[in-house]
């Protein structure tokens, strides 16, 4: 079944899975001998910022648990307000996401909206923002490059997320006004094609938030998916982003 052979393709994954010295309120699971672990890094989208809720890194565990019949931990080392710069600080001088790393599985990683904030001086100018995506983009590699040697020799899967919005969504948006939206659209698309374009060149999985939440053509109003600051995800939209990226690694595992 294809329960039996997910939990051994993930099982595959495992050398030891036990993410160890993994604080309470950030880790969901128990460990054991033979259980997978993920690790999340990132801004305030899997912190679950301004959601009474649990954020998408623990729902994609338990989800992988249930499928797999595989004991799935989750450590959420993602950090409200962090750029590319701060993630890869992260992993050269943090020692306890270096060590939560190299007992990983899974890596989810969703950065770089905050390397573009919309800002009063910019405004809706998004030549304004654009020189900073190839920053992103560079930084992004470097990212893959540092977390694949934190984790070199042992087998392991990078998940790449991007984001329906990397400013105001829905409606939140729509009340800014066409020029706001037209320029939250665009800077969107610059930063998922970064996004994405590193997941393909480092071989990384990459999980279509924008998809996920606005439909196959990016038409849809994803307001439903919105906490009510219009810039982070309510409980829908976690439970959303972690449905969306369990299929991904059940794809990436050769079993979707």
């Amino acid at each position: 079944m294809v329960e039996h052979q997910l939990g051994r393709a993930m099982i595959g994954l495992v050398a030891a899975g036990f993410v160890a010295d993994a604080q309470p309120a950030a880790t969901t699971g128990a460990g054991s001998a033979q259980s997978s672990s993920i690790v999340a890094l990132g801004d305030s989208v899997p912190r679950g910022t301004n959601c009474d809720c649990t954020p998408y890194p623990p729902l994609t565990a338990t989800g992988l648990s249930s499928t797999t019949g595989t004991k799935v931990t989750a450590t959420n080392d993602s950090v409200a307000g962090y750029t590319t710069n701060n993630v890869l600080k992260q992993l050269t001088s943090n020692q306890d996401v270096i060590a939560h790393m190299k007992t990983a599985d899974v890596v989810e990683i969703e950065i770089g909206a905050n390397d573009v904030a919309y800002n009063k001086t910019c405004g809706t100018n998004v030549d304004c923002y654009a020189p900073k995506v190839p920053t992103v983009k560079k930084n992004l590699l470097e990212i893959i490059k540092k977390a694949n040697a934190l984790l070199s020799g042992r087998k392991h899967l990078v998940v790449l997320l991007d984001y329906w919005s990397v400013w105001l969504g829905g409606k939140y948006a729509e009340a800014k006004g066409d020029a706001y939206v037209a320029a939250a659209e665009e800077m969107t698309d610059r930063i998922d094609t970064a996004i994405e374009s590193t997941a393909t060149e480092t071989k990384s999985a990459y999980v279509d938030l924008r998809a996920a939440f606005k439909g196959p053509s990016y038409t849809y109003d994803e307001t439903h998916y919105l906490s009510s600051d219009g810039d982070h995800p309510n409980a829908a939209g976690h439970q959303k982003i972690a449905s969306a990226t369990e299929t991904v690694i059940e794809k990436r595992l050769g079993l979707g």
